[in-house]
């Protein structure tokens, strides 16, 4: 189903998928994500049957699991109206590989095919979903720059949503990172496979954070924001990268 064909996300509840990451080390940035969307007047479930997407077994070639892992996920989210994930990556294994993935399996392909055509990546939900881009926040004057997160840069379309969102919030500067769509080295399997190759992309990576008229970096994936901001501890760095859905929950604290 091209994107737009896709059903309207308008006046429905949002079943928040949170992934692995952000349930196990970064809560707050899901707990961020439900106070905006609690702000908006959005209703949220959450499916407390929720699992991984199956993300790292497929990329690492191991089909037949990752098809386990994502049938769960579609049991999960049986009954959902509209996924949220604050991730490009695992919104775009739903998106983009569900279908692929059960493309020989009829039965659970018409429902891969239904969970894609309901699951948007948090800013894209509320940009492109609800035509939303200034949810009336303030923080201290503030520069930031974004890194684009590759799958939602290159699978989603993301980018301009995030930095609409950051432009409306009042106190924010929005500055440039020198190759802002550069991939920071994580790649999931890929850092573990070839740590040499993806440790080399990061010290890149960190060159440019550390070079850029910026007080924070703002990226839309919590493993991006792991990668970047370990390199930068070690390089001893006072910069360091922020999740979207935290800078605006933040934004909303502030204003209050």
């Amino acid at each position: 189903m091209t994107d737009d064909l896709r059903p309207s996300p308008m006046y429905k509840p949002v079943s928040l998928f949170v992934t692995c990451i952000i349930d196990m080390v970064y809560p707050q940035t899901g707990v961020s994500v439900v106070e905006i969307l609690d702000h908006l007047g959005i209703e949220v479930r959450f499916p407390a049957n929720q699992t991984c997407c199956g993300q790292p077994a497929f990329n690492a070639g191991f089909r037949a699991d990752a098809a386990g892992v994502a049938k769960q996920f579609l049991t999960a989210f049986a009954d959902a109206e509209v996924i949220v994930c604050p991730s490009g990556s695992c919104a775009s294994m739903v998106r983009h590989y569900y279908p692929e993935l059960f493309k020989d399996d009829p039965a659970w392909r018409d429902r891969a095919e239904w969970a894609a055509s309901i699951t948007w990546e948090f800013t894209e939900y509320l940009v492109d979903g609800l035509g939303i881009t200034d949810l009336g926040a303030k923080l201290p004057p503030t520069k930031i720059a974004f890194h684009d997160a590759c799958h939602g840069y290159r699978l989603m379309g993301l980018g301009d949503q995030a930095r609409a969102l950051a432009q409306q919030v009042e106190g924010v500067t929005v500055t440039n990172l020198t190759r802002a769509d550069q991939c920071c080295g994580f790649g999931g399997l890929f850092a573990v496979k070839m740590p040499e190759i993806s440790g080399a992309m990061l010290e890149d990576k960190v060159k440019h954070i550390n070079a850029a008229d910026a007080d924070m970096i703002v990226t839309g994936d919590a493993s991006c924001m792991t990668q970047m901001n370990g390199g930068l501890s070690r390089s001893n760095s006072a910069k360091r990268v922020m999740h979207i859905a935290d800078l605006l929950a933040q934004g909303l604290t502030h204003k209050e």
